[in-house]
């Protein structure tokens, strides 16, 4: 061991990832638990400060080879190997696994992070719980520190016998971090996918370890004395209470376990129960596996969603495996290829790494995705579409020559702000000799129904016009805050006012968005203050219409299939998931009950004829159970993020039909 090793961090180490493998396997037994990375973030920085601080580096090129080189040999052997070996598991399980194999090449590169940023996974939204690489977003952020840090280290003078340029280094971190930690708390609100998974976000928190290195350091301390022993058994006191504390929190709770971390790490002694608790062997062990740990832990959960599930009784085979694959790389990858000299030169060693990563990357991308159907183990749903892919595109009116084009109708993307939406290709039917027209707007949800109408079409000679915005809010006095909030603002501004410029008295606007987002699992201040603003965006948008006499129509919250996490061949009968619960489905009683707030909402608005609600819950929800399949077999949902099948819209059309229709009989 390095003469800077600290016993205890490996045991504060135990102690995070099992939080963190607590957490995952179930949330409600540990809410807290994914605080364990935050942990880990802390003493990452405590750590490699450390290091720098004990090397004799004689140059900036020399200080960055070795410090890379050391970094390689440490991370990169066992994530290529748990990459490689779980992208091949995952193509067992999963017809369509490129959302899996993109984030694991990206975690080839300490990318994975800013892949989930673009994509715009939220963390704790149970959809991301299928991907197999979604935790690797935590290595991404610690080696785009390692990537800035050794530069602060070198040019701000950083030196062992230099108190004044340790003490600028000090001043300009902490200064830093403070910058960090404010951009943390801002974007949590306004841009929370940005704030949780950016490393910029989390600089204070590997900052707040090497900060705590430097008090001790400036003390005159070897790093294992501190200043009260009870102060070390409050903060691990305090770590472990946070643990228990809701996700709702976890702005104030990131903070809470960050300080609480580094006063145990400044403040914990070596003749102490807490000291010993934490250096005892079995403890210990865990912390130097932690790292082959984590990465195993998350693939073994991963899978086990798309094949057994995960249940009481799956846990205890669960962890031994997880353990047991754990303590295979620590042993036989992790801790040998860490020790064996790669080469005398450190741009070799990085080369080695690097290299290895690419080729990886390139076998993921050009032979494992290709192969992925041929691999795949199980049975497909029969389906006309599966996967968001398939929202843009191009629909045909069979028996005419109308074609609703797809993407020229919707606006995917920032970029696409001023995009001109083409009416004669984002209709379906003749819009100049049409009897009444109905212009659909909304999110993504929107394009899954345009199957819907065909009946309308060409048996009632209506036109529908469908444009839609990508994540675009419900109405425009919701303020979009996603990935695609310039689009969505443009959408609002402008697109939608120009589509509806085109209707007569007597047409119709069809909102299709998904309101279910407005009720959430546990009602807040805040989803009741959300759902009063949709109450008075939607009465004025209808009376807005009124006054030209044109009638709005709105999609009522479909059943909470998002929450399901289950993708459409997870929700067909394998051999390789045999028990029902592997998706977890909402009984009809409590999505009636959860979506209650939101349907006093719209009928209100309904019974004061503002607007006329769609309800398609005993389309979608047929049965006790809100599941993925209809009345008649056929599967709903086309994703795991609840947008309606090609089947379950056409099943939708004489319902919806309906609506338009009931006033010309």
């Amino acid at each position: 061991m390095s003469r800077d090793y600290r016993r205890e961090l490996d045991g504060l180490r135990a102690l995070a990832v099992l939080a963190v493998i607590v957490n995952h396997l179930e949330r409600q037994w540990m809410p807290g638990g994914y605080l364990g990375v935050d942990i880990f973030f802390v003493i990452s920085g405590y750590v490699i400060t450390a290091s720098l601080f004990f090397r004799s580096d004689r140059g900036l090129g020399d200080l960055l080879l070795n410090f890379y080189a050391r970094r390689i040999k440490r991370l990169a052997p066992a994530l290529i190997v748990f990459v490689g070996v779980t992208a091949i598991a995952i193509a067992l399980f999963d017809p369509r696994p490129w959302g899996h194999l993109k984030t694991g090449a990206a975690a080839l590169f300490g990318l994975s992070n800013i892949y989930l940023i673009v994509q715009a996974a939220d963390y704790f939204s149970d959809s991301t719980q299928l991907n197999v690489f979604v935790h690797t977003w935590s290595l991404g952020v610690e080696e785009q520190f390692y990537a800035v840090f050794p530069f602060m280290v070198w040019l701000l003078g950083f030196r062992r016998l230099n108190a004044g340029r340790q003490g600028r280094f000090y001043w300009v971190l902490g200064l830093s971090a403070v910058a960090s930690l404010a951009a943390f708390v801002w974007l949590g609100t306004s841009k929370p996918i940005v704030s949780y998974y950016s490393m910029p976000t989390r600089f204070w928190e590997l900052a707040a370890g090497a900060l705590a290195f430097g008090w001790l350091n400036r003390r005159d301390t070897d790093g294992s004395a501190g200043t009260s022993a009870w102060i070390a058994a409050l903060a691990l006191a305090s770590m472990l209470a946070v643990l228990f504390v809701p996700e709702t929190y976890h702005t104030l709770s990131t903070i809470a376990v960050v300080a609480a971390t580094v006063a145990f790490i400044v403040a914990v002694r070596r003749d102490t129960a807490v000291y010993r608790l934490l250096t005892l062997k079995p403890v210990i062990y865990i912390g130097l596996i932690s790292y082959s740990l984590y990465l195993w832990h998350w693939g073994v959960i991963a899978v086990s969603r798309w094949t057994v599930g995960v249940h009481w009784w799956t846990v205890p085979f669960l962890l031994v495996a997880m353990f047991g694959l754990a303590a295979l790389s620590y042993h036989c990858i992790e801790r040998p290829l860490r020790a064996a000299n790669w080469s005398a030169r450190p741009s070799i060693t990085i080369g080695y790494g690097l290299a290895t990563s690419a080729c990886l990357c390139l076998a993921l991308v050009l032979v494992l995705n290709p192969m992925s159907g041929r691999l795949y183990a199980g049975r497909l749903p029969a389906m006309a579409a599966v996967g968001t892919s398939t929202l843009t595109d191009a629909y045909s009116l069979q028996g005419t020559d109308s074609v609703w084009m797809g993407d020229p109708c919707v606006l995917s993307d920032n970029d696409q702000v001023g995009k001109v939406i083409p009416r004669r290709a984002c209709t379906l039917g003749n819009f100049e000799n049409a009897r009444k027209h109905v212009l659909v707007i909304g999110n993504s949800m929107s394009t899954a129904f345009v199957q819907s109408f065909d009946d309308l079409v060409l048996r009632d000679g209506y036109s529908v016009t469908l444009v839609s915005s990508w994540g675009a809010s419900p109405v425009r006095e919701i303020a979009n805050r996603g990935a695609w909030n310039r689009a969505n603002d443009d959408y609002w501004a402008r697109v939608v006012p120009e589509s509806i410029q085109g209707l007569r008295p007597g047409d119709w606007v069809f909102m299709i968005n998904d309101v279910a987002e407005l009720s959430p699992k546990v009602a807040t201040p805040e989803s009741i203050e959300r759902l009063q603003t949709l109450a008075n965006g939607l009465e004025a948008f209808s009376d807005n219409l009124a006054s030209r006499n044109i009638r709005l129509a709105v999609l009522h919250g479909n059943p909470f299939a998002r929450d399901a996490n289950c993708e459409p061949v997870s929700a067909v009968k394998q051999w390789f998931s045999p028990f029902d619960s592997v998706c977890k489905f909402y009984t009809k009683d409590d999505t009636l009950r959860r979506r209650e707030n939101l349907d006093k909402v719209l009928r209100g608005l309904e019974s004061r004829k503002k607007i006329k609600v769609v309800d398609l819950i005993d389309i979608f929800c047929p049965g006790t159970v809100c599941n993925y399949s209809a009345a008649n077999g056929q599967i709903l949902y086309r994703d795991v993020w609840s947008h309606p099948s090609v089947e379950g819209a056409r099943l939708s059309s004489a319902a919806i039909r309906k609506v338009f229709v009931a006033d010309m009989h």
